[in-house]
C-alpha cells in the first residue's frame, strides 16, 4: 500500500499522457480505416456481408489472442521500446491494404492492424498509469479518449480523402504512423527513464483485496460487460452504414458522416467516464453506462434519420462512459498487473466482439440488417450483472 500511496501522491505527467493519448489517436485512425471503407472494398472485390465480418473477426481476433500474452510479458519485463515497434506493425497493415489485389491479402492487413493494437496497447496503458500522479481515472479518459477520437475522424477521412480518391489513397496515412512512431519513440525513453529512476522502490504489492475465487468471478463479470459493450459498437461501426444506406437511402459519404456522429460521441463519453469515477466511484459509472443506455438502444431501430443521429450521439456518450472505470476497477481486482489487465479488456474483450461481428455479419445475411440492429439493442441487458461486483467498502475492508 505504501508504494501506492507514493503513486497517488507524484505529480501527473500531462506531456506524456498527451503524448500517449495522440499516439492513441493516430494508431485508432489507422484500425477505423479499415471499417469505413468496408463499403468501398464490398463494390470493389464483391464481398459478401460474412466477409465484411470475418475481416472484422482478423483485426479483433489477431488483437484479442496477443494483448493478454503482450500484457503478462511486459509486466515481468518491460518493453518500452515496443510502443514504437506496436506502431510500425500497424503501418505495415495500412500499406497492405492500400495496395492489395485480393481478398486473402486485405485480410493480412487487417490482422497486421491487429498485431500494431496487440504490442501498442498493453504498454501504453502502463505509461498511462505511470505518469497518472494517482488520478487512474483521468489518466486511462485521456488515454482512451484519443483512442476513440482517432476512431471517430477515421470514417470522416475515409469519406472526404479515401472514398474520392480511391483505395491507394490509403497510403497517405502512412505519414501518421511515422508521426506516432517518433512520438512513441520518445514516450518510450520517457518510459526507460522513469523505469530506472524507480528500480529501487519497492514493487507493488501484488495481493488480491478479495478471495482468489472473488476476484476471478468480478474479472469474468466485467469482461462480460464490455462484451456486451463491444458487441453492440461492432454491430455499428461494421455494419452501420450499411444499414443507413438501405433504410434511409444515404450516400456513402453521408452514412460515414453519421457514424462519425456515433463514434465522437463515444470519445465525449469516454473523456467524462474516467473524471466521473474519480469523483463519485467507478461502480457508479458501470451501472449508469451499461444498462443505462438500454431505452434508447431499444428505440434506435424504430427511429426515423433525425431521431437515428439524436439517438446515436445519446447512446455513444453513455455507451463508452464506462469503459475506463471498468479498467481501473480490474487495476484494482489485480494489483501490480496492468499489462495483462490492459491486454484482457483491450484485446480479449475487443476480441469478442470481433467474433461478434462475423457471427453478425452472416445473419445480416441471412435475415438483413434490421433483424441485427434489433438483436443486439438487447446487448446493454447484460448490465444488470454489475450487481455482481463487489462493493467499494467489500475491497476496502480487506486492507
Amino acid at each position: 500500500m505504501a508504494t501506492v500511496q507514493a503513486q497517488a501522491a507524484g505529480k501527473t505527467t500531462w506531456l506524456v499522457l498527451m503524448g500517449i493519448s495522440l499516439c492513441h489517436m493516430l494508431n485508432d485512425v489507422m484500425q477505423s480505416l479499415l471499417a469505413a471503407i468496408y463499403p468501398l472494398l464490398r463494390a470493389e472485390f464483391a464481398l459478401d456481408f460474412w466477409q465484411i465480418g470475418l475481416m472484422t473477426f482478423a483485426f479483433q481476433v489477431t488483437a484479442s489472442l496477443l494483448q493478454p500474452v503482450v500484457g503478462l510479458v511486459t509486466d515481468r519485463h518491460p518493453q518500452p521500446m515496443s510502443l514504437p515497434v506496436g506502431m510500425a506493425m500497424s503501418l505495415g497493415g495500412l500499406v497492405l491494404l492500400a495496395t492489395a489485389d485480393s481478398y486473402a491479402l486485405l485480410l493480412a492487413g487487417a490482422m497486421m492492424i491487429g498485431l500494431g493494437s496487440a504490442v501498442f496497447h498493453p504498454e501504453a496503458s502502463r505509461v498511462a498509469r505511470m505518469a497518472s500522479g494517482g488520478r487512474f481515472g483521468t489518466a486511462q479518459s485521456l488515454f482512451q479518449v484519443g483512442g476513440n477520437f482517432g476512431t471517430a475522424i477515421g470514417p470522416l477521412l475515409a469519406a472526404f480523402i479515401v472514398v474520392p480518391l480511391g483505395r491507394p489513397s490509403i497510403a497517405w496515412f502512412s505519414i501518421m504512423a511515422l508521426v506516432g512512431i517518433l512520438v512513441l519513440s520518445q514516450v518510450g525513453a520517457w518510459y526507460g527513464r522513469w523505469t530506472r529512476a524507480n528500480a529501487g522502490r519497492a514493487a507493488a504489492s501484488r495481493s488480491l483485496p478479495l478471495p482468489r475465487r472473488r476476484v476471478i468471478g468480478a474479472i469474468a463479470v466485467l469482461a462480460l460487460l464490455v462484451f456486451s459493450k463491444n458487441t453492440y459498437t461492432a454491430s455499428i461501426s461494421s455494419y452501420y452504414t450499411f444499414f443507413l444506406i438501405e433504410r434511409f437511402d444515404l450516400t456513402t459519404q453521408q452514412s460515414q458522416m453519421m457514424l462519425f456522429l456515433f463514434l465522437g460521441a463515444m470519445a465525449a463519453g469516454v473523456m467524462l467516464g474516467g473524471p466521473l469515477g474519480d469523483r463519485f466511484g467507478t461502480l457508479g459509472v458501470i451501472w449508469f453506462s451499461i444498462l443505462g443506455v438500454l431505452p434508447f438502444t431499444l428505440l434506435l431501430p424504430h427511429a426515423d434519420l433525425f431521431w437515428t443521429g439524436v439517438l446515436s450521439v445519446v447512446i455513444g456518450v453513455i455507451l463508452s462512459s464506462a469503459f475506463p472505470a471498468i479498467v481501473v476497477f480490474a487495476q484494482e481486482l489485480v494489483p501490480g498487473r496492468v499489462g495483462l489487465i490492459a491486454g484482457i479488456f483491450f484485446g480479449f474483450a475487443f476480441g469478442m466482439g470481433g467474433i461478434a461481428a462475423a457471427v453478425l455479419g452472416v445473419l445480416a445475411d441471412l435475415r438483413g440488417i434490421d433483424f441485427v440492429y434489433a438483436l443486439c439493442a438487447w446487448m446493454p441487458a447484460l448490465g444488470l450483472l454489475t450487481i455482481l461486483l463487489p462493493r467499494r467498502r467489500e475491497m476496502m475492508g480487506a486492507f
